[in-house]
Order: C-alpha cells, then sequence, then structure tokens
C-alpha cells in the first residue's frame, strides 16, 4: 500500500521530477508533486511523495528529514490527511448597503 509524505522547505527552484528522482533512492516512487501557487505558478517550497509502499516511505524519512538538500533544509515526514475545508467566497453575491439618508 503506498504511503504519502510531506516534503517541506524545499529549494523553489526543485522540479517533480528531481524530487522524484531524489527520493527514488529510498525506494520505488508513485508520485511527486511540488505545490504551486495558483496566481504567479512559483513553487510554494513544498510538495509531496507517494512511496510504493511503507518500508520505503520509513527510508525516505530517515534518509532526507533534516537534510540539507539545494542548501535548505528539509523536513520529510508522513503527510496528514487533507482537512475539511469550508467552501470558498463567492465574490460577487453580497448586497451592497446604501449609507445614504
Amino acid at each position: 500500500m503506498s504511503k504519502k509524505l510531506y516534503v517541506g522547505g524545499l529549494p523553489y527552484s526543485t522540479t517533480a521530477d528531481e524530487l522524484k528522482e531524489l527520493f527514488s533512492k529510498a525506494g520505488a516512487v508513485d508520485t511527486a508533486t511540488i505545490i504551486t501557487d495558483r496566481m504567479s505558478g512559483r513553487s510554494k517550497g513544498f510538495g509531496f511523495v507517494e512511496m510504493a509502499d511503507e518500508d520505503g516511505a520509513k527510508a525516505a524519512i530517515e534518509m532526507y528529514n533534516g537534510q540539507e538538500i539545494g542548501g535548505r533544509k528539509v523536513i520529510v515526514s508522513e503527510a496528514r490527511p487533507q482537512e475539511e475545508r469550508p467552501p470558498r467566497r463567492d465574490f460577487g453575491g453580497a448586497p451592497r448597503r446604501d449609507f445614504r439618508d
């Protein structure tokens, strides 16, 4: 069963392919994703790696957590489940108030 890892503190220039290649040294990698800003498209400096099995995930945490990659100290941990978020605001629906007497 695959195991999803959070990888924080990445250099902003890191690509998903580089992340996948790096973590493949610890075990089989299913996917690697870099999280980007919606507006600018730039990396937010963190991502997720889905390891093929539990042993590979443990090895990756031991190998890379606290290590320096590209001049930045990275954090590698088991990813927490995504929390339920309220729906995004609809910026077109609020009624306007008239302040005239």
